[in-house]
């Protein structure tokens, strides 16, 4: 009967192969500590046959001797030409990315954009705060044709913008007209043709 390689023992750096594994393995079983030194460093070599890149005769192969320690389980009792890795190092985890849980009004337009309406309200009148306010507008309709493909009337969005600035931006849709922002054609596929 065959033996697959799904009924086999799960490879810990599948990169190298269950040869590779083998061997290892292999070596863990030598008794004299020079044979099992030996050994490892013949591995080594095959693993670096296989890897070019990692071979790094100025650094002893760390790259290298870290894998051979790894795929030991770090049970592996050589003499190491090398510091080599430590399974602490190996099981730590990063630290937590910490979220901003708070709530968020208008989450079409994302966690940022309040910000710079923000900000826009609080520059002096001008044109660059004009100019910066009808960015802001344009972008929020692109943001919101995003959720509503049907389309977006101005209105709504300087209303939105009126109430994120706390009544310090206030657009007039009859004066202020914002881009008209169309959905892209889709490209036309090649017809095939015909034999």
């Amino acid at each position: 009967m065959l033996t697959y390689n799904t009924q086999l023992k799960k490879l810990v750096l599948p990169e190298y192969g269950r040869n590779i594994q083998r061997m290892v393995d292999h070596c863990l079983t030598i008794e004299d500590r020079d044979e099992r030194s030996h050994c490892a460093r013949s591995i080594i070599q095959a693993m670096g046959n296989l890897f070019p890149e990692l071979r790094d005769p100025e650094n002893n192969n760390n790259k290298l001797w870290d894998h051979l320690v790894i795929m030991s389980d770090f049970k592996l009792d050589v003499d190491f030409p090398c510091e080599v890795i430590k399974a602490e190092s190996l099981a730590s985890t990063p630290d937590a990315v910490k979220r901003d849980d708070s709530y968020i009004r208008y989450r079409h337009y994302g966690r940022m954009l309040p910000e710079m309406v923000a900000k826009a309200a609080d520059m002096e009148d001008g044109d660059e705060r004009q100019a910066l306010v009808l960015y802001l507008a344009n972008h929020m309709k692109k943001l919101m044709l995003a959720v509503n493909k049907d389309g977006v009337d101005d209105a709504k969005i300087f209303k939105d913008l009126y109430e994120m600035s706390d009544g310090r931006i206030n657009l007039d849709p009859s004066t202020v007209h914002l881009h008209q922002f169309m959905e892209a054609p889709s490209p036309a596929g090649k017809k095939k043709k015909k034999k």
